[in-house]
């Protein structure tokens, strides 16, 4: 599903982020990443999400080699990649309610036809009960924003999901919750999942396997 292979990105003070670093995730599997802050693997997250170019290596996604990013992407390749981010706060348009949030992938790509039915469904998915929908970000707590964070990655049926930190910022009931969703989600699609965190015990629980940081450079 993912392939990322001898990448290079990100510099800083002169040098790599992240240098020559190799990793795959199968069609259908849970892989965790795990790694001290600053290591750079939000860096390499962002990569396999298309949202950062990298300066040197390839990415292949569901067979197909990447070589345009962000806007520039094909959908057909934007669409095959959700992304959640650690803090909702920066992620999220304070100006728009939740539900207008859930609903700006479905807006962008030109179907509004499906605005109510999947942002109902997908507030179920994540636990967004009452009239949390109709909220702003600033009336809600980061938990419940991250709630509408992962509804909006889920909002166009990605294949493969990134999950960066997603829960690094929450308490454990609301992790719990979360991870529970992107298992509801996987278990209705056979979506991939790449978890980024530092959190040897979750990232254990929750994948098929955990990759080092220290072991993926070449």
């Amino acid at each position: 599903m993912l392939d990322l292979k001898n990448i290079t990105a990100g510099y800083e003070r002169g040098r790599p982020v992240v240098r020559e670093v190799s990793l795959a995730v199968a069609p259908g599997e849970a892989v965790g990443l795990l790694g001290p802050s600053g290591c750079g693997k939000s860096t390499l997250a962002r990569v396999a999400a298309l949202l950062h170019r990298p300066d040197d290596g390839t990415v292949t996604l569901d067979g197909a080699l990447v070589t345009e990013w962000r806007h520039r992407a094909p959908r057909a390749q934007r669409t095959t990649v959700g992304v959640v981010f650690q803090s909702p706060r920066l992620a999220a348009d304070p100006r728009l309610r939740l539900r207008e949030i859930v609903a700006e992938p479905l807006r962008a790509t030109g179907r509004q036809i499906e605005v109510r039915e999947r942002v109902d469904e997908l507030a179920d998915l994540v636990g967004l009960g009452g009239d949390l929908l109709n909220r702003r970000p600033h009336e809600v707590s980061d938990g419940q924003l991250q709630r509408a964070c992962l509804a909006r990655a889920l909002v166009l049926r990605p294949r493969l999901l990134v999950c960066d930190e997603m829960t690094a910022m929450l308490d454990a009931s609301t992790t719990a919750a979360l991870v529970a969703a992107v298992e509801r989600y996987r278990s209705q699609t056979t979506a991939s999942l790449l978890a980024v965190g530092h959190d040897r015990t979750l990232l254990e629980r929750w994948c098929d396997r955990a990759a080092e940081w220290t072991e993926l450079s070449g």
